[in-house]
């Protein structure tokens, strides 16, 4: 390809995906619930990141819910009840609180978690932090900034004093620094999906630390951009492909056959 095209081409897709942030409707945070949970053996909760609403994941609940997944999501409110604007450790407490409610009524099977961007520090923090490793065995982050963004001062300038997660994901914020301390739980199938095209989280802002620790893991995806972790079909390849693997995983635990890593 042309190296003039090929420029053309990533600063188009970088406008795209900036638009699609300013361009956020309140109104899509409402969806039809679907999901029948007094059958659902393969539970997959979906957490949307900062500024986005519960409709970012239509492709992927799609896909999901066409190879067999019974998919929710919650609304984490925020800024006008939406935008999930919150700190990431007050939205983690309300996917705890409602997860607990589902277990509590229905009888569903292990849990799977899949945050895009800040919705992934909110399922880490989740399993870590608040005893969510007792139901989830596979949490998949999409351009999540592990290590904190140096995108997060934008936000800061513009929304820090409405938007207190903005502050918490700036490179190696306190909260960052306190969320890496101690031992990420070892029976917990942990993959961080990356792309060195995400602008939003520039590399290596999503890396996991991984030595030692084999249930944690770091994918490359090609040419992506953050938004695009929600649409491409390359990427909902390797999701497909970790859940499955979480799953078997947990069979061979279940049967005394594996052990894991025990930290982060």
């Amino acid at each position: 390809m042309n190296p003039l095209n090929r420029l053309y081409r990533r600063a188009r897709r970088s406008f795209l995906d900036l638009k699609g942030y300013l361009d956020a409707d309140r109104r899509l945070n409402g969806v039809v619930r679907r999901t029948d949970f007094t059958q659902c053996p393969r539970p997959v909760l979906l957490i949307y990141g900062f500024f986005g609403t519960r409709r970012s994941f239509e492709v992927i609940e799609r896909r999901l819910r066409r190879d067999g997944y019974c998919v929710f999501s919650i609304n984490l409110g925020g800024m006008f009840d939406a935008f999930n604007t919150r700190g990431i450790d007050e939205s983690a407490e309300k996917v705890r609180e409602k997860v607990e409610r589902l277990y509590a009524r229905y009888k569903l099977g292990p849990l799977a978690i899949i945050g895009h961007s800040k919705g992934g520090l909110i399922g880490r923090y989740y399993v870590k932090r608040l005893g969510g490793d007792k139901r989830v065995q596979t949490l998949i982050t999409l351009g999540t900034p592990h290590n904190g963004s140096s995108t997060a001062y934008l936000g800061v300038a513009f929304l820090g004093p409405v938007a207190p997660s903005v502050w918490q994901m700036t490179p190696m914020s306190p909260f960052i620094r306190r969320l890496k301390i101690g031992s990420f739980p070892d029976r917990v199938r942990f993959s961080s999906v990356y792309s060195k095209d995400d602008r939003f989280c520039p590399f290596p802002a999503a890396m996991l630390e991984t030595e030692g620790h084999p249930n944690l893991s770091n994918i490359e995806i090609k040419e992506c951009t953050h938004r695009e972790f929600l649409t491409r079909k390359k990427v909902y390849d390797v999701i497909k492909r970790e859940l499955e693997a979480g799953e078997a995983t947990q069979r061979r635990l279940a049967l005394g056959v594996v052990g894991g890593g025990d930290g982060d």
